[in-house]
């Protein structure tokens, strides 16, 4: 916890409702707490959306922002949150972290914003967790990730790497055999996802037979398809990222690559199935909790997600990927923490969040992704519905297997509880298994 301010844990035994009462009105400062309107005080809920239009993650980071803009447009038009109707503050980062700091700066000190939805990559949201840290700033980290952040203020929505990985790893041994290549970006999501693979490796007699680490900006993947083709493994999996990046499926095919490729990130993020032409993307398998292709009646149904949001987005071209469906139902779970607390306080809707919230219930709306959801309080992740997802010749795409995972490293492995310890951590399967070193 940051010496600049009155820790959460601080506020809330010491009498939060008196503080409450004192605060109304004041603006935060950087180091100096959080928004500080209540809900009787206040005309709107100020929802601050950071989230890529433009640069090397605008392919990801445009569908999140419009999910966004739709889950508010339904919510307020059901009546707001506590009746109260939700004011989005946005900009465009640019996929630019020094940026996203900015940003963020502003949205704390000068804009007041009750809660922060920000990022697409790992980076950015490293680069941007100390100011939000030092501010206690309520925060929805919403795009699947390596996994690992125990932190007090951070919520981590989109499912973690030994949920979507320990989805689709352990069908492609079964399937293919155990020998694994991975190909992986140089940074340190991809990096720490390579540990994941070698912990489920491990976990599910499995062999590493090559691992290469592919810096962001590099488009060429020449060398990569000979070193993957000279090592003949059973399958690759693949933590590739980006757009530069994308270009590994177009050339594999033209190379005659043909080895089946999991993933954590390929088709479901930056829907390569539908941009590139077939059969760049044949034989693919994504471990994910959702795609527009789920099927799910919340979804694909009339009416469903898929439907509402071409309603509103009818672009050619356009897709609901991973983030997109993260960032709309983080939203209302934000809605349902906030009228459960009955104020826009952060320390209270924290409370509220670690008390548990479920969609899929009499209350709340279904997940797209299916079933009921519920974010444990105690580590500030989701337990998803979790689906691969293969890619045909022709890019159609079909769901393989589905089932609930749990989010299971920090609850299970590293013992995270943020309602008893406030902690900023991010832990690492490394420091907890050995076949990851």
């Amino acid at each position: 916890m940051s010496g600049d301010g009155i820790s959460r844990r601080q506020f809330v035994t010491a009498g939060g409702a008196a503080m409450v009462a004192g605060l109304a009105g004041c603006s935060s400062t950087d180091g100096g707490g959080a928004t500080t309107d209540t809900m009787s005080s206040a005309d709107t809920v100020k929802i601050g959306v950071l989230e890529d239009q433009s640069g090397n993650f605008a392919l990801n980071g445009t569908p999140k922002y419009r999910a966004s803009m739709l889950a508010i447009e339904e919510i307020n038009n059901d009546g707001g949150i506590g009746g109260r109707e939700i004011e989005p503050v946005t900009r465009d980062p640019q996929s630019d972290n020094q940026r996203y700091q900015e940003l963020t700066r502003e949205f704390i000190n000068e804009e007041n914003v009750d809660a922060l939805w920000a990022g697409y990559s790992s980076a950015t949201r490293e680069a941007i967790r100390p100011i939000i840290n030092r501010n206690e700033q309520l925060y929805f980290y919403t795009t699947q990730y390596e996994g690992g952040v125990c932190d007090e203020t951070t919520f981590a929505m989109g499912p973690t790497a030994r949920q979507q990985l320990g989805s689709v790893l352990p069908y492609l041994r079964e399937e293919f055999g155990p020998d694994i290549y991975i190909i992986a970006a140089d940074y340190n999501f991809g990096q720490l996802s390579a540990d994941w693979v070698r912990v489920l490796a491990d976990e599910n007699d499995a062999n590493i037979v090559g691992e290469e680490f592919i810096p962001l900006s590099e488009s060429s993947f020449g060398s990569v398809i000979n070193n993957i083709q000279a090592a003949e493994p059973d399958f690759v999996m693949s933590m590739l990222v980006g757009a530069n990046h994308a270009s590994f499926y177009e050339q594999k095919a033209s190379a005659g690559l043909d080895v089946p490729i999991g993933t954590s990130t390929a088709m479901a993020q930056g829907y390569e199935h539908k941009r590139l032409d077939p059969p760049a993307m044949a034989n693919i398998y994504a471990g994910v909790n959702y795609m527009e292709e789920v099927p799910t009646e919340s979804n694909a149904g009339d009416g469903g997600l898929v439907d509402r949001y071409y309603e509103k987005y009818p672009d050619e071209g356009e897709y609901v990927n991973e983030e997109a469906e993260t960032n709309y139902f983080s939203t209302y779970m934000y809605k349902e923490a906030v009228e459960q607390a009955g104020t826009v306080e952060q320390p209270e809707v924290i409370e509220a969040l670690e008390s548990g919230i479920s969609l899929g219930t009499e209350r709340a709306p279904e997940a797209p992704e299916g079933e009921t959801i519920e974010l444990d309080g105690a580590t500030h992740h989701v337990d998803h519905h979790m689906w691969v997802m293969r890619a045909d010749d022709e890019h159609n795409v079909e769901a393989i297997t589905d089932r609930k995972i749990p989010e299971q490293f920090l609850s299970e492995t590293v013992g995270c509880d943020l309602r008893e310890e406030d902690e900023q951590t991010q832990y690492t399967p490394v420091d907890y298994f050995e076949e990851a070193e």
